[in-house]
């Protein structure tokens, strides 16, 4: 099972702060490297920094060597898929072909009315998604594109520039149902899925994607699967609660610590290296290919280390 990382990008993430992340994963060998993609904070509108995702990853992409980059997931109403697919294709290029994209409908209504984006109800912004997924692979795959959509239209497209990667990587995020498993079933490498309280839902969503698959007569082993999952670790049980107290710090919370951690403890993986290796083997032995941790506390480069020189070998045994 691999394992990568995911930044909450919109709670005044610095670049010099994605300079460091990114070298810390690269230096303790964390794969992956993903960025959320939003233009506003939730935690604090007002003082916290959010850089655009593509803009950073294109930045990340020059002066990285090994680690994978891309969004876990940009909203289908931030972009058209033309736009979303170049932006796309040339970060790999600079990359050198370690770029993913991650797609979904978009729920943040504050950014959306904030910045003047369209935010139609969940089920158009369901129909957008699924013709952008598909504009976005076509022009990927294709050499020329005309398609003619309730939401977008493209005249004899030129399919350029190509992703370097071959088949290029497209996550979706979903929770297993009709309006994103047969868009991905169709056109993606992944389907991801937030953490649920037990590996049985994530087997359940797999199910219904697995069948998406065949409904569309793609061989069901060619999709791959993650599943993002909040994360506090830590070297021992008074790490963890360090730790687990600077992500408390970070946001503004009425509760206090004690009552904010016990129901992080529910909520989150929340524990010692052994016991998050324990409970991510419960969603590798469900068919999980990869877990995303997401990670809240971008100053944190003690958990980065932590995760790649003790979490990820023990992952591999």
């Amino acid at each position: 099972m691999d394992l990568g990382l995911l930044i909450v990008s919109q709670d005044g993430v610095t670049w010099d702060d994605w300079c460091a992340l990114a070298d810390a994963c690269e230096r303790f060998g964390v794969s992956t490297m993903l960025s959320g993609d939003h233009y506003i904070s939730r935690n604090d509108e007002p003082n916290n920094v959010a850089h655009d995702a593509w803009t950073i990853l294109a930045a990340l992409a020059a002066r990285t060597h090994t680690l994978r980059l891309g969004t876990l997931v940009s909203p289908i109403t931030f972009r058209s898929p033309a736009v979303l697919a170049n932006i796309a294709a040339t970060v790999d290029h600079v990359s050198g072909g370690r770029i993913e994209l991650g797609l979904g409908s978009g729920w943040l209504r504050r950014e959306h009315e904030a910045f003047g984006f369209p935010f139609p109800p969940l089920r158009e912004r369901q129909k957008m998604f699924a013709e952008q997924i598909e504009i976005v692979h076509r022009l990927w795959t294709q050499d020329r594109v005309t398609f003619h959509g309730s939401h977008y239209q493209l005249n004899d497209a030129m399919g350029m520039p190509k992703p370097l990667s071959n088949p290029p990587r497209i996550v979706v995020g979903g929770a297993g149902k009709v309006e994103t498993a047969i868009p991905a079933a169709r056109f993606a490498t992944e389907y991801n899925t937030e953490w649920r309280e037990h590996p049985r839902e994530f087997e359940t969503i797999r199910g219904r994607v697995l069948e998406s698959c065949r409904a569309v007569d793609r061989d069901p082993a060619t999709m791959r699967f993650s599943i993002a999952i909040h994360c506090i670790i830590g070297d021992s049980r008074d790490d963890v609660v360090t730790r687990a107290h600077d992500v408390y710090q970070m946001r503004q919370h009425e509760e206090p610590f004690d009552d904010w951690f016990a129901e992080a403890s529910r909520t989150r993986l929340v524990g010692t290296v052994p016991e998050i290796a324990t409970e991510l083997r419960h969603y590798r032995d469900a068919g999980a290919d990869r877990v995303i941790l997401i990670h809240n506390n971008h100053r944190d480069l003690d958990s980065i280390e932590t995760i790649g020189r003790r979490l990820i070998p023990l992952l591999r045994e």
